[in-house]
């Protein structure tokens, strides 16, 4: 082999596990002080999870985290800040309580609270589809690329763009049966979230057999993700539409992912709100990851 191939450890750790079970993979990557851009690209490549979070140390936060998908690099992730934090917490590197990650797009406060791990988003921002216009996107076009008839939505719950740090397309439909039956255009979507410079689109419904506030599918193939079964950066602006457009008059909300995706992968994020006089100044999402596996890549 070339003495210039580097054998790579990466921790296949499920975040928002739900009772041990389930979640979303995710790569994770220790002392990854060393790797260029390009070097972490081919891992995760190589790795193939929606994301692998790459650790290294951080002058300003307790850690620097880089986020790539399959195909690039993305300024957060939800799940692989769940599993890097929850594995940290669970060997020791870090402790109960307080701590933050370094990002490309900032810092960030990440909470461990008995074993789980919490990230902080920011307050939210909205806009309709009327806003959507002079970006050449309908929500009719929205609609379509998921196979929806206007006549599935949930009523009072509009079509809306939420970003707390990242931007999602949020849409409320009527029933379980809605939410499962669901056939999405991947092509479509993705040029839509081209124009809109989204992650994807989530899908909800609150009419759910779970004790939960809402159940949950997120298609994000513009970052080569078809479906995935825990999104904790789309759970975030959820939870925030759920209170500030739908008026559950709440601060902690229960989200649920990945039951109608093939294979099923139960996933639990929980959401806590942080309000100013009922206005969300910001979040905190998190839940509880797991290892399930250790593997190498060559690059």
């Amino acid at each position: 082999m070339n003495s210039t191939h580097q054998t790579v450890n990466v921790n296949i750790v499920n975040g928002f596990v739900a009772n041990g079970k389930g979640g979303n993979p995710a790569g994770v990557v220790l002392n990854a002080d060393g790797y260029s851009e390009q070097q972490m690209m081919s891992i995760a490549n190589k790795v193939g999870l929606s994301e692998t979070a790459f650790v290294s140390s951080s002058q300003t936060e307790g850690l620097k985290l880089d986020f790539f998908t399959p195909n690039r690099r993305i300024a957060h992730c939800g799940h692989a800040t769940i599993a890097a934090f929850s594995y940290l917490a669970e060997t020791g590197v870090v402790g109960e309580g307080e701590t933050s990650k370094e990002t490309i797009d900032g810092p960030r406060k990440v909470v461990i609270k008995e074993g789980a791990a919490y990230m902080e988003q920011l307050a939210p921002s909205y806009s309709d589809a009327r806003d959507w216009h002079q970006c050449g996107v309908t929500e009719n076009e929205v609609l379509e690329a998921l196979n929806l008839s206007p006549s599935q939505l949930a009523k009072d719950m509009p079509v809306t763009l939420v970003n707390t740090g990242n931007s999602f397309v949020i849409i409320a439909v009527d029933s379980v049966n809605t939410l499962a039956s669901i056939v999405p255009d991947f092509a479509k979507i993705t040029a839509i979230s081209d124009k809109l410079d989204l992650i994807g689109v989530y899908v909800f419904t609150i009419d759910t057999p779970q004790q939960v506030d809402a159940t949950t599918r997120m298609f994000a193939p513009r970052f080569a993700i078809e479906e995935e079964s825990a999104t904790g950066m789309a759970a975030g602006p959820l939870a925030c539409y759920l209170y500030d457009v739908v008026k559950m008059n709440k601060a902690h909300f229960v989200i649920r992912q990945g039951e109608y995706m093939q294979p099923a992968s139960p996933s639990v994020i929980n959401v806590e709100l942080n309000l100013d006089a009922e206005q969300i100044t910001s979040l905190m999402a998190g839940g509880f990851g797991k290892l399930m596996d250790q593997r190498s890549v060559v690059i």
